[in-house]
């Protein structure tokens, strides 16, 4: 089969929103290179979160990721006049210079961000993009229009740092050193990787002063510090031709060759391109998908990564900018980010490289700094981890990986059923798992504002014993894979024992399900959106009656176009926003806020629900203009529980974007089954 592919031209934003500051600063891009480092900023060219910047990478362990270099501040030279095409916030309130108002527009050319500069009768265009597999990132500008054909230079400012991208402070003792060279400059700060500028042509000038007081009204706006500084060390200064490209690198590669940009923007875009192809021939429902299901291919992309230090192995990111590695988060996210797009081999070694990591028959949620230990803080990544298995097995039937990992797998069930950490441990009587101990938070609705929990769940929530229904049905199958039939026995019973138990759950009023039973009070009655993935799992505990009433609650309280509400709105806790200080928003998090990974779980129970393809895929409908808007091209982590339902915490979450993804896939692959039977049964009855 031929694909011919092209990159998708899903976000376009025109002049009213690049020229209006408070639109442009809502919208931002954000790129990643597959080793941890990142890149992000806003339409407008201002920093307003402290994790702005163009090159932010880990150092000292995975991902205790630095910001280095922190902006690039480009003005025309055209004669004697100079007009900035950069945006800076200031403390005093200021805004200047105000390079925006000369933006035309701004697009996404597949991930790669290109804005027009229109500047009288000249027109610029500039380029941003990270290479994958290396800490560096290239920044690039050319003419686009100059009929009078008039001599024009660019100047760029390079403003460093070193500090964590957490943290607000600068080069706290003293000044990096700097160097340097033909067309390039070296700055070298002890501990620190050289970060070395480079480009083909220009001038270069050293400069040591720090640029102060730099306003971040986004973190104001987090009750967080909001005041930066910044050290400028140096300008490079290029001649614009009309047609070619001039720009410059900035990288910690110590190997990092001084490429053509063309070269090196056509192998970024040549990558995204293969990926394309590669998971439409894999794939065939994404053969005629629409460009924002491309989009979302290449999105899924920036939240994988490879580890170099240790034993090298694969992980996931769980958002941009702030979120590092997750333990749940990554096998929620694996189908849709590596199976759905093909990238098998990298998915085996996701799940290879956290067997070593079990513990206790738990699998880490928070991988903190270096040299500090994993923390064992969750009971869903375990049985999120053996459905990442039951997904994967199901996608290649990779047998040798799954005798592999085997005995481990067994390990979780066994302490699982038996007891481990937190008041882990099944149920004789009903066959279901509880857990809890006051002032620690095990479930994904895990908010906590210093030592109080917010969503306490101790007893028997609903979505541990669907994946633990899932897990145990799974085992089953395994087991009869890997001929160990005497464990298929005694899986297939004990799921058997806690479908049985997970009745228990159906409420007598008909809403749905409990959300948790046997707590400190009881049965737990508030309509959360937990209960769905007792029907989007592959395997649900209910008939179909159940499976039904479970969709019609979720979809009359929680359902909004961006995902479901964690908390119906008629409820006295409900929490309509979810912004303000760390107090505010943590206390919302899971208090009605509306999360867009559940969108894909309520899509694919509506279809298993009421059988009707089409209709599921429409509630896919809305994301489309959602990547328009907050994170460009990717998917938010959260949005308020009311209308607008304004996008808000994290603006690029790997399992919103994974979960929509593997939604779609798997709702085209079934609407095209449903018409192949379709048109089969028309045939069979004209024959």
């Amino acid at each position: 089969m031929v694909v011919k592919q092209t990159l998708p031209q899903v976000v376009r934003l025109e002049r009213d929103v690049c020229g209006t500051l408070e639109l442009a600063e809502q919208h931002e891009w954000w790129l990643a290179n597959g080793k941890g480092g990142y890149a992000g900023g806003t339409v407008a060219g201002t920093l307003t979160r402290r994790y702005h910047g163009l090159l932010i990478v880990p150092l000292q362990s995975r991902l205790q990721r630095h910001l280095l270099f922190a902006k690039a501040d480009a003005e025309l030279l055209d004669g004697d006049r100079v007009t900035p095409l950069h945006t800076n916030r200031w403390g005093s309130g200021a805004v200047e210079p105000r390079g925006h108002l000369s933006i035309e527009s701004f697009r996404l050319d597949g991930r790669m961000p290109v804005w027009h500069y229109r500047l009288d009768d000249l027109l610029i265009e500039a380029r941003i993009w990270m290479e994958h597999g290396r800490h560096s990132t290239s920044l690039a500008w050319r003419l686009l229009e100059n009929p009078a054909g008039r001599e024009v230079r660019l100047r760029v400012r390079l403003l460093a740092n070193v500090r964590d991208h957490h943290g607000i402070t600068g080069f706290e003792n003293n000044s990096p050193s700097s160097q340097t060279s033909d067309y390039g400059l070296n700055v070298s700060h002890p501990g620190c990787p050289t970060l070395r500028f480079h480009a083909r042509c220009g001038e270069v000038q050293r400069a040591d002063y720090w640029v102060e007081d730099f306003d971040l009204p986004v973190e104001r706006d987090r009750g967080l510090p909001s005041d930066d500084r910044h050290l400028c060390v140096g300008h490079m200064t290029f001649p614009m031709h009309a047609g070619h490209w001039a720009g410059l690198t900035a990288s910690i590669e110590a190997d990092e060759p001084a490429y053509y940009m063309e070269d090196a923007m056509r192998r970024f875009q040549a990558r995204d391109l293969a990926m394309l192809t590669r998971a439409k021939i894999i794939a065939p429902e994404f053969t005629q998908a629409p460009a924002w299901i491309d989009q979302l291919i290449l999105s899924a992309d920036s939240f994988a990564i490879h580890h170099e230090q240790g034993n090298g192995r694969d992980a996931v990111v769980a958002g941009y900018p702030w979120f590092g590695e997750r333990g749940r988060d990554s096998m929620i996210a694996l189908p849709g980010l590596l199976l759905t797009t093909g990238h098998y081999q990298q998915a085996r070694s996701l799940l290879l490289g956290y067997l070593p990591l079990v513990d206790g028959g738990m699998l880490p949620d928070d991988f903190p700094g270096d040299r500090e230990a994993a923390q064992y803080n969750t009971w869903d990544a375990a049985l999120w981890y053996i459905e990442a298995w039951c997904a994967y097995f199901a996608a290649i039937k990779d047998l040798p990986s799954v005798t592999y990992a085997w005995p481990i797998l067994q390990q979780i069930v066994g302490h699982y059923r038996d007891g481990t950490r937190h008041g882990i441990r099944m149920d004789l009587s009903d066959g279901l798992l509880r857990a809890g101990e006051p002032g620690v938070r095990l479930t994904w609705m895990d908010a906590k504002v210093g030592d109080s929990i917010i969503t306490p769940r101790i007893g028997k929530p609903v979505e541990i014993n669907a994946l633990w229904y899932n897990a145990l049905q799974t085992m089953a199958q395994f087991a009869h894979a890997v001929k160990d039939e005497s464990r298929a026995k005694e899986y297939t019973a004990m799921a058997a024992t806690t479908r049985a138990g997970f009745q228990r759950f159906i409420r007598p009023d008909h809403n749905g399900l409990f959300d948790v039973l046997d707590g400190p009070d009881g049965n737990d009655e508030r309509i959360r959106p937990n209960q769905i993935f007792a029907v989007s799992l592959p395997y649900t505990p209910l008939d179909l009656e159940a499976q039904q009433n479970v969709v019609a609650t979720c979809a009359r309280h929680l359902l909004t176009h961006a995902g479901l509400r964690s908390l119906d709105s008629g409820h006295p806790d409900y929490r309509p926003r979810c912004q303000g200080d760390v107090w505010a928003r943590d206390s919302a998090y899971h208090q009605g806020t509306v999360w867009a990974w559940l969108l894909g779980h309520f899509a694919l129970a509506e279809y298993r629900a009421n059988g009707d393809a089409e209709h599921a895929l429409s509630r896919l409908e809305a994301i489309p203009g959602h990547l328009k808007e907050a994170g460009l091209g990717t998917v938010s982590e959260i949005f308020d529980g009311d209308a607008p339902h304004t996008p808000r915490g994290c603006p690029a979450q790997a399992w919103s974007v994974a979960c929509i993804l593997e939604a779609w896939w798997k709702l085209r692959r079934a609407q095209a089954q449903d018409h192949k039977e379709h048109h089969h049964e028309q045939a069979t009855q004209a024959a």
